[in-house]
Formats: structure tokens, sequence, C-alpha cells
């Protein structure tokens, strides 16, 4: 893919730092149609390149966030010879020298929740509420929510079976699920979907 087509999922100003990062590496970069289970992921081909995909629906910011921590994959792996762990400590310290040396990219009320990332980077974006809720945008024609948006005695689906929420223990929500009575606790960050009113009545 040529430069020019990357540019425009990207933020301003990002790409020195991508041609400083993708060095003498050959990295084929593929742009995916919106996936529900990942933003992005990083593999290495059999004849030694890279290959490096992310949504293409995610907003520029996101974009090259997603992009980077892709690209730390890379380098963590080709600098320790593949004898790290995915997200271990040299993921980790690589992905925050990256996301520190380019955060003058981010939007002046994105850096200071960046700079907090990357104190302890997170294998998984859902891990990070404030990035999440920083690019989380409801469509307002579903129902779909997070927990720590609902009520206490609200109910919702989640992976076909209902719930009500009984309370918050400390970080965490505890649920009653409604088909085997038994209680589970929910991330505030789960997202699942909202029983409208008629369907409470059932």
């Amino acid at each position: 893919m040529s430069i020019s087509i990357l540019e425009q999922y990207l933020p301003e100003g990002t790409l020195p730092f991508l041609k400083k990062w993708f060095g003498d590496y050959v990295i084929h970069i593929r742009i995916t149609k919106n996936r529900d289970s990942k933003l992005g992921d990083y593999r290495k081909l059999p004849d030694r390149s890279h290959q490096i995909s992310v949504n293409s629906t995610l907003d520029k910011q996101l974009f090259f966030f997603v992009l980077t921590h892709e690209l730390a994959h890379l380098i963590a792996f080709e600098k320790f010879n593949y004898r790290i762990s995915a997200h271990g400590k040299e993921w980790k310290d690589t992905f925050r020298e990256m996301l520190l040396e380019s955060i003058a990219v981010y939007t002046p009320d994105l850096k200071p929740i960046i700079i907090k990332f990357s104190k302890s980077p997170k294998a998984n974006f859902m891990a990070s509420p404030d990035l999440v809720r920083y690019f989380h945008m409801k469509d307002p024609e579903d129902n779909f929510d997070f927990v720590e948006n609902m009520s206490v005695n609200e109910v919702f689906l989640y992976k076909n079976e209902k719930y009500r929420i009984v309370e918050k223990k400390k970080k965490l929500y505890l649920c009653t699920n409604l088909n085997n009575l038994k209680k589970y606790l929910f991330r505030p960050l789960a997202k699942v979907e909202r029983i409208i009113a008629d369907e409470k009545k059932q």
C-alpha cells in the first residue's frame, strides 16, 4: 500500500514517525472492514515480511493508535528475536516509547489520556476505560450500551440471555441471570443490549 493511500486514514503529522518506525522492514498494510473482535493485528509472514491490518472505520487518531500498537509488536519482536511474549514487558516498553514520541499528533483533550495509558499499556483496547469512552460513538438506532450507563434493576441482554442489575460492587456490577437465577459480575464497559419497555412487560 502506498503512503498516499494510508495517509487518508491518519491524522496530520504522522508520516515522519511512520517512516522512522517502518525503517527497512517490508510491511504489508491491510485496511479491513469493521471487525467487532479486534481493531487490528500483526503477523510475520513466511517470506519474513510483515503484515499489519487495521479497521478502516476507526477515527483517524484511533487508527494511528492501533497502527502504533501493531508496529510495536513488529519492532519488539525483531529487536528481541521473537523470544518474548506478545504483550510482555518488551512490547509495553516499546509501545510506551512510541506513544510518547508521537504524542504531538494527538489532540489536546486526548493527549493526557494517551500519557496516562502509556504508563502501563494494555494489550486490549477495551481494558482502557478512558480510551473507550473517548472514542465511543453510540448509534442512536441500536439498543446497545455499556453496563455502567444503566441503573440498578434495569434488564439487558448479553449473549442472548437476560440479566438484571442488582448492585454495583466496587468496580464491577453484580447481575442476576434471569434464566438460571445465578449471579454474575460484569465489567463497567461490558457492551450489552438494553431491553425496551415493551419487552420488560412480557
